[in-house]
């Protein structure tokens, strides 16, 4: 899939106030500072459609980006950083249980893993939450342009060994990098095979 257009719709907290035209939506959803706003711009190719920035966690609200007049990037807020306090974490949380739960629209959502990393617990623990509720998703390592190829594989693998320590069979696995382009192609070609089966 090229992407021909892509623009910024609207920013809201409250699900019911999201687009209603019916059109798919893939949301994108990690951890603070996993790379969520560089792999939108990467994946749209334009440099400043969601806001980048040094500071974890400045996504506070449901962005919506309409990709080629057809269907949906969805910029959730980040989960885990640590700084916010107790009622800000909890309106966070509701805002994106609200929309993960209850978002009819939402035909899948992208969970954003830092490749570097081993195994979080919050990561596992969220996508745990994702099983019980039935919530379809895919996995996308991020930043794979930092490491060497044979760490990029073997944590990679380390982290699916986890994953079937609980379940049966892994979801969909990406890897991407937004400085190199990486994996941009496979990701949009993905988001376009399954509009092809919802048309």
């Amino acid at each position: 899939m090229e992407v021909k257009s892509a623009r910024f719709i609207i920013s809201n907290t409250d699900v019911k106030k999201c687009p209603q035209d019916g059109r798919p939506e893939y949301a994108f959803i990690g951890r603070s500072n996993v790379g969520k706003s560089s792999l939108i711009n990467m994946l749209t190719r334009q440099n400043k459609l969601a806001m980048t920035s040094s500071t974890p966690g400045k996504t506070l609200l449901i962005n919506h980006f309409l990709v080629n007049e057809s269907w949906y990037l969805v910029d959730l807020p980040g989960y885990g950083y640590a700084k916010r306090g107790k009622s800000q974490q909890e309106q966070l949380k509701k805002i994106i249980s609200d929309y993960i739960l209850d978002r009819e629209q939402m035909t899948l959502l992208f969970l954003l893993i830092d490749s570097r990393h081993p195994a979080q617990k919050i990561d596992l623990e969220f996508i745990e939450w994702l099983g019980e509720n039935g919530v379809p998703f895919a996995i996308v390592f991020t930043k794979a342009d930092k490491l060497t190829h044979g760490k990029l594989k073997s944590n990679i693998e380390a982290y699916k060994s986890t994953l079937l320590e609980q379940w049966e069979e892994l979801p969909p696995i990406h890897i991407t990098s937004s400085e190199h382009a990486i994996g941009r192609t496979e990701l949009l070609d993905y988001i376009d095979s399954i509009n092809k089966t919802i048309e």
